[in-house]
């Protein structure tokens, strides 16, 4: 298998086959989830409701990253949070098939949540809460955490490594890049003296992972699970003006403060958070562009006007860096 194609040889026959290696048999009906990291799969069985089977993408995560996120689910589940769990089957949740490593999920439905409805992001504020009490129970030993080593300056290394920015434009972003790099990392100091939270989290906490139904919603992709600041899974619920974000931030916390205490300092990390997060994104279509579905799905990556609207956003994140912390509303 080559890590430049890592799903070639994933074809609908291998995805059956592989269940049919943990004692689950499909009909034949098997449809592909919308995933770009990883491949996901709705399968039809012939003698039970349909499951939901994830392949891992081969060299990203290691066996032991893949357990603490398994473990870090169920122990939400276990807890009656609305996580799902992969299944255990014959005392495993990861299993391995023709080179590849899969998961097993129950099919759980549901549909975006409607954030600007009253009581939604109160309710959604409680969950992170109750996820982050049993967040701060233990540590991960081997997932990474949401700091400015890992969410900004490797990526900002790995895309200079990559050429993939055109050269009349990769000094400016360079030089961008690193300020915001130095004025994340002194947030993070200022905000440290707190100190800050650092527990267990979702780590990718934004709409699209909530499948929201008339009992309220279910949380799932703990993909990128990782170890840090509690405001890391609340700041990509905010959107709009300024003033919007105010309102939702004081939505959230209403629900969260119900639950688990917030510390104030991490108010300050938004914006540098999601300076990081820019950086990060690029740099992981970049790592993935010998991926045949990366170009076909980003055809605009690496194209002057790509990186100059990178610049644009970079400039006024370092501006959202220097005003006033956003305060809930």
């Amino acid at each position: 298998m080559s890590l430049a194609a890592p799903y070639a040889g994933l074809d609908p026959d291998t995805v059956l086959n592989a269940l049919d290696s943990v004692g689950l048999r499909g009909d034949g009906r098997l449809i592909a989830l919308n995933s770009y990291e990883n491949r996901v799969y709705l399968v039809y069985l012939e003698d039970a409701e349909p499951v939901v089977v994830k392949f891992y993408r081969p060299g990203r995560w290691s066996d032991a990253q893949i357990a603490e996120e398994h473990a870090f689910v169920a122990e939400l589940a276990d807890d009656d949070i609305p996580a799902v769990a992969p299944l255990v089957i014959d005392h495993q949740t990861l299993h391995p098939h023709a080179g590849f490593r899969f998961a097993v999920y129950p099919r759980r439905g549901g549909r975006a949540p409607e954030l600007d409805q009253p009581g939604v992001l109160e309710w959604i504020g409680r969950f992170i809460a109750r996820i982050h009490n049993v967040g701060a129970r233990s540590a991960f030993r081997h997932r990474e955490a949401a700091d400015v080593s890992t969410l900004g300056r490797e990526p900002r290394d790995a895309l200079l490594a990559g050429r993939l920015i055109p050269a009349e434009l990769e000094t400016r972003w360079h030089g961008l890049a690193n300020a915001a790099i130095e004025a994340a990392e002194r947030a993070f100091a200022q905000a440290g003296a707190a100190p800050l939270s650092c527990i267990r989290l979702h780590g990718d906490c934004h709409p699209g992972n909530l499948l929201w139904t008339d009992t309220g919603p279910h949380f799932v992709d703990f993909d990128d699970a990782r170890t840090g600041p509690a405001i890391q899974d609340l700041w990509m619920l905010l959107s709009g003006e300024r003033h919007e974000r105010a309102e939702q931030l004081g939505r959230l916390l209403a629900g969260y403060r119900q639950v688990r205490d917030f510390g104030r300092a991490e108010l300050a990390l938004i914006e540098p958070l999601r300076t990081l997060r820019l950086i990060h994104y690029s740099a992981w279509i970049a790592r993935r562009w010998d991926d045949p579905a990366f170009p076909a799905a980003f055809p605009w990556f690496g194209t002057p006007r790509y990186w100059q609207d990178r610049i644009a956003e970079l400039s006024e994140q370092l501006e959202a860096m220097a005003e006033p912390t956003l305060e809930p509303m």
